[in-house]
């Protein structure tokens, strides 16, 4: 197995069809082994269902279903214990995180690096308050710590098998910041500049009340 592709998702019945679409594709044109692993966190939409026929079609889909919404931590934590792969991407299900940057991050960890990172270089769609708060909270939150977060990321990433070991095995928390983490463990890591487009369907799973 060359990549594990992990996805955690919460009511994302309309994007997960035209996601999975645009991961084989880029799988397919580059020749890699892949599997995608969804999670579905706790989602009351027809998710899981999507999820469930997109299984039936390529033996590469794999899903996860909790019984309800546990947050993107855990939900990305239960897809490192699952994944195989020599490397782990994990991206959103809204489609703001292009696959076509996936061999871009290939290229980097084959020249060293064991954690490569999407930046934003534009975020489309989002609104002022949100780019604005967001830049606010990471220059922050690297004020008050000694471990340093790159800014202008999310959770669109790629990390080597080892990183992913260190994440299952070596973490013992209970309410993981992903993010912080893997900065904290110390691996190398580059970044790969991206355009963030607007989501393709739904709504934002992150109103003012779970920003604060």
């Amino acid at each position: 197995m060359d990549i594990s592709v992990i996805v955690q998702l919460y009511n994302e019945a309309e994007s997960l069809p035209e996601l999975t679409a645009w991961i084989e594709r880029v799988m397919q044109e580059n020749g890699y082994t892949y599997e995608i692993i969804f999670i579905n966190d706790g989602s009351t939409d027809n998710s899981w269902n999507v999820i469930e026929e997109l299984k039936k079609k390529n033996d590469c889909i794999h899903g996860i279903k909790f019984r309800r919404n546990h947050g993107k931590s855990p939900a990305l934590y239960c897809g490192f214990k699952r994944a195989k792969g020599d490397v782990v991407i994990t991206m959103d299900a809204d489609l703001q995180d292009p696959p076509e940057v996936i061999p871009q991050m290939i290229a980097k960890w084959q020249e060293g690096f064991d954690v490569v990172y999407g930046k934003r270089l534009k975020r489309e769609g989002d609104s002022f308050f949100k780019k604005f708060t967001a830049k606010v909270f990471y220059r922050t939150l690297n004020k008050l710590t000694d471990t340093e977060i790159p800014v202008d990321t999310g959770d669109f990433r790629l990390i080597d098998r080892k990183v992913c070991d260190a994440l299952k095995n070596n973490i013992s928390e209970k309410n993981r910041y992903v993010r912080g983490i893997i900065s904290w463990l110390g691996f190398k890591s580059a970044p790969v500049e991206f355009i963030r487009e607007k989501r393709f369907a739904g709504t934002t799973k992150y109103p003012l009340k779970k920003m604060l």
